[in-house]
């Protein structure tokens, strides 16, 4: 197993990118949040990397956290779920923002990645409930009621509040709110910001 890559970064064509490690290139798929964070060309790189061995190919994924690469590893074992489909996935979030909606079993959030249906955002939640929001939710700090908190977080991202925006007010929410009165006190919070 290829674990880490250490090289100069030859080409960026997203989502892959090409890395000279000693005259040897390797082709190497990232996901976007990685991509974003790559140097100039020509410059020393380091990646995470996983290998995935098929019939017809080897494929290298890169990362540019163990984070991000743990989060790979954990969506590729789903059923169902291939190495296109989680690259798609931690592109589209971090991995903060997916394990807070795998805490809150938000599938609002996981809709909006590109190629992510209402069954697959389910089946991804459900899967990764005891794995990726245990190990980094308690990290991300979210402890509260899931379906409620959901249902705000959802509402507030509907009036066009960000994720970040969202995210804040509904951790400042006291636990025992109905749902009425948490969407009206996160707007009251959000209207002081």
């Amino acid at each position: 197993m290829i674990g880490r890559l250490s090289g100069i970064l030859v080409e960026k064509n997203p989502p892959q990118i090409l890395l000279d490690v000693q005259g040897v290139g390797y082709e190497i798929d990232v996901p976007m949040s990685t991509f974003y964070n790559l140097p100039a060309t020509g410059e020393r790189v380091v990646l995470f990397t996983h290998l995935v061995v098929r019939e017809d190919a080897h494929l290298v994924f890169g990362f540019g956290s163990e984070p991000e690469r743990r989060a790979f590893r954990q969506l590729v074992r789903i059923s169902g779920v291939g190495a296109r489909t989680a690259l798609s996935v931690l592109s589209g979030l971090s991995v903060a923002e997916l394990a807070q909606a795998v805490t809150m079993q938000d599938t609002g959030r996981l809709i909006k990645v590109p190629g992510i249906g209402k069954k697959t955002a389910e089946r991804l939640l459900l899967e990764l409930k005891d794995k990726l929001g245990v190990d980094l939710g308690t990290a991300v700090g979210v402890h509260r009621a899931a379906p409620v908190m959901s249902d705000v977080l959802n509402a507030l991202l509907s009036l066009g509040y960000s994720d970040r925006e969202a995210v804040a007010a509904v951790k400042q929410l006291p636990e025992d709110l109905a749902i009425g009165d948490a969407i009206r006190q996160a707007l009251k919070l959000l209207a002081k910001v």
